[in-house]
């Protein structure tokens, strides 16, 4: 059974920076993407990044490239989120899945991910 957990959330003030960890376990394939996905209030969950167990290749949403860095250390199962110059509209729970890898193909949409871990609360404060 795959298992997920997010945590390093908390409060951070615009331009501020949060590393948010997902430990995971339960994988019998080498090959799966891990996604970070955020889901505002009243707004419907949308992707922020990826990357592949088996290259380590990234893939980020437009809204988040260039100011947050996904990370993966393998002895560890776990895949970090380094988030900078954060903004207001960053402010969400965080969420990471996990996903069937397909070679050369990145998808940031929350139905391609099959495990969930719980969420992780971000509140970026101006």
């Amino acid at each position: 059974e795959v298992q997920l957990q997010a945590s390093g959330g908390g409060l951070v003030q615009v331009g501020g920076s949060l590393r948010l960890s997902c430990a995971f376990s339960g994988f019998t394939d080498d090959d799966y993407d891990i996604g970070w996905f955020r889901q505002a209030p009243g707004k419907e969950r949308e992707g922020v990044s990826c990357i592949k167990s088996s290259d380590g290749s990234t893939y980020y949403a437009d809204s988040v490239k260039g100011r947050f860095t996904i990370s993966s250390d393998n002895s560890k199962n776990t895949v970090y989120l380094q988030m900078s110059s954060l903004k207001t509209e960053d402010t969400a729970v965080y969420y990471c899945a996990a996903g069937f890898s397909t070679p050369k193909y990145y998808t940031l949409a929350p139905y391609e991910y099959d495990d969930w871990g719980q969420g992780t609360q971000v509140t970026v404060s101006s």
